[in-house]
């Protein structure tokens, strides 16, 4: 059967069994689904589909189990990692899916306290939870401005996004999973160290995790609550910091002070300014000119 155009191929990653280990812990693509029926491939990871558009009549097969309806905006469905399902639609339609590593889902039932029973997605079909779609929303704004919040804040996503499925799927709300803990302050020295001496890389959730010495979602938490900040926006905010001191001392170009504080590319740096400082860059230069920075 014809591999559907919206489940591209695994990456080379997961075919040759490397873990996925260089994929993000999640992603999103927004495809056409064909009418029609097929099969959906198995993938390595957890993949949300939420619909886009106008409703959309299907029917769906998980395992023994079938379902028919209609699929309206913002409805998600749920293929958990390594299974397939098998999908029949009436007309073409537009799917956002977002792809999760099993990775964070496993830590974040960890950080949860779940026990191991409870630690597997099940199959789920026309799911509404407005956090979710949130989170979708979030990300497809992210792909669309080439992911001006960095892989930082994809990463935070990813961890609020298993957290919350946890919570849908077993319909008990969240708890803290750090409830009564705390980062002692000679870790959050040790990351913030970490953040300054790396402000040129793409820092990622799970690097600061390892430099502090607690799992993604632990540390996630830990952060906010030690901080009052949430870790990406930390990362963000240091990194405008220091690119508005190379732009003060106005020794490089734009693009090489975009290049030392991590951000692709100029277009990267400005869109990034815009939407925390809500400044552009030549408006950030006219107010350090006026003293006004």
């Amino acid at each position: 059967m014809t591999r559907p155009a919206c489940y591209p191929h695994p990456s080379a990653a997961l075919l040759n069994g490397a873990g996925g280990l260089d994929l993000p812990l999640l992603d999103v693509l927004t495809s056409p689904v064909p009418p029609g029926l097929f099969n959906s491939p198995v993938d390595a990871r957890h993949v949300l589909c939420l619909h886009l558009g106008d409703p959309v009549p299907v029917s769906y097969r998980a395992g023994s189990c079938e379902r028919q309806g209609v699929r309206l905006h913002g409805q998600f469905c749920v293929v958990p990692g390594g299974s397939s399902t098998r999908w029949t639609l009436t007309q073409p339609a537009t799917s956002l899916l977002l792809r999760l590593s099993p990775q964070i889902l496993n830590d974040t039932a960890e950080a949860m306290n779940l026990g191991t029973q409870n630690t597997q997605l099940a199959p789920a079909i026309h799911i509404r939870d407005p956090q979710i779609e949130c989170i979708g929303w979030m990300m497809q704004a992210e792909d669309h401005d080439a992911y001006p919040g960095g892989r930082i804040f994809a990463d935070s996503l990813a961890v609020a996004l298993a957290a919350r499925l946890f919570a849908v799927q077993s319909r008990k709300p969240a708890t803290d999973p750090v409830a009564g803990s705390s980062l002692p302050t000679w870790r959050l020295r040790h990351v913030i160290d970490y953040i300054e001496a790396h402000l040129d890389s793409d820092l990622t959730l799970a690097e600061l995790a390892v430099v502090a010495g607690f799992s993604l979602s632990h540390f996630k938490s830990l952060f906010r609550q030690a901080t009052g900040t949430p870790v990406h926006r930390y990362v963000m905010e240091r990194c405008l910091h220091h690119a508005r001191l190379l732009m003060m001392e106005g020794k490089q170009s734009m693009t090489e002070i975009a290049m030392e504080t991590g951000f692709a590319h100029t277009s990267h740096l400005a869109r990034s300014m815009r939407r925390v400082l809500g400044l552009s860059p030549a408006q950030v230069r006219a107010m350090m000119n006026h003293g006004r920075l």
